[in-house]
């Protein structure tokens, strides 16, 4: 018998993705979402319930919360610098959706989270690789809000418990990533440059690393988490594939795979809050979600290419 699970944020680039792999697996899915970078768009042709309305808001969420089995929590404004720039707002889209879908959970009888949060979280800390027990060092409003919605749902767990998984993503992509924003995700920001002919432009001298991940594998833990047993209330696991690339090394393949021609790099200023190096231990994702990432970094960015 299938299941009905909210997609909070489901109109954006991950969560249309998860809508899509709920879909498949056979589950009823309802979406809720203001739009506020979402697109209805993403959703085209799914069959699934949409409710236009901010997950921040309490009893909005406790409406899209009746008869639901799990929450798919991606309501948020994922940018560093937007953080910075509007930090009230920040908190309202970032944690004010994650107070208000706990509540919900707790009024409508929810079994259990899912929670996109971000190794945003680990700050700058030279340690590498960063695990799921290192000290907290946040660099920016956005990544307090994504710690302090951890510990909202771990208190949620010892109250009335909730069961929920924190999957802290590192640097996600793939198709339906919005690449209009100078704040959007790295590689959807190569690929509209690539396409245009546009030199890239690097903040700081391009050796930064990160730990790329395609948005399929992404889907994949979200749906290992909603249905795998916890061997806590609420549980914390990376979600990356535990490899690293720098920026520079990052552009140059690009070029290769989608055939391009590649302009002079232009490097500016290194943005405020922005991490040197990233790279996630992943055994947590393997013992307890059974997760190993598909795709290979180059395949990811093949299929990415391909979309736009």
């Amino acid at each position: 018998m299938s299941e009905l699970h909210l997609v909070a944020g489901g109109s954006g680039f991950i969560g249309s993705h998860i809508v899509e792999g709920l879909l498949a697996a056979g589950h009823q899915v309802r979406v809720l979402d203001n739009l506020a970078t979402g697109y209805l768009k993403n959703l085209a042709g799914l069959d699934c319930e949409i409710i236009q309305a901010d997950a921040a808001d309490k009893e909005a969420a406790a409406d899209a919360c009746k008869g639901v089995s799990n929450i798919f929590h991606l309501a948020a404004r994922p940018s560093v610098p937007w953080s910075f720039e509007e930090p009230r707002l920040a908190r309202h889209a970032n944690l004010g959706t994650t107070e208000a879908l706990i509540y919900a959970a707790e009024k409508q009888g929810v079994k259990r989270i899912l929670f996109s949060s971000s190794s945003a979280i680990y700050g700058d800390s030279p340690e590498l690789p960063k695990t799921e027990d290192m000290e907290p060092a946040p660099k920016s409003p956005y990544a307090e809000h994504k710690l302090f919605g951890e510990y909202a749902l771990a208190e949620a767990a010892e109250r009335f418990g909730l069961e929920s998984v924190s999957l802290r993503y590192f640097n996600v992509f793939g198709p339906r990533q919005d690449p209009s924003s100078p704040y959007s995700g790295v590689i959807s920001l190569f690929a509209r440059w690539l396409k245009e002919g546009t030199p890239p432009t690097f903040f700081g001298d391009g050796k930064q690393t990160r730990d790329f991940i395609y948005v399929k594998d992404v889907v994949k833990a979200n749906l290992a988490a909603g249905q795998v047993q916890l061997s806590q209330s609420a549980r914390i696991i990376n979600v990356a594939c535990g490899k690293r690339v720098d920026l520079l090394e990052l552009w140059d393949t690009m070029c290769r795979v989608g055939g391009f021609t590649g302009g002079e790099p232009i490097f500016q200023k290194e943005r405020k809050g922005d991490v040197r190096h990233s790279l996630a231990d992943i055994q947590r994702a393997q013992e307890e979600l059974g997760f190993q990432a598909d795709f290979a970094l180059e395949e990811g960015l093949r299929r990415t290419i391909c979309s736009l």
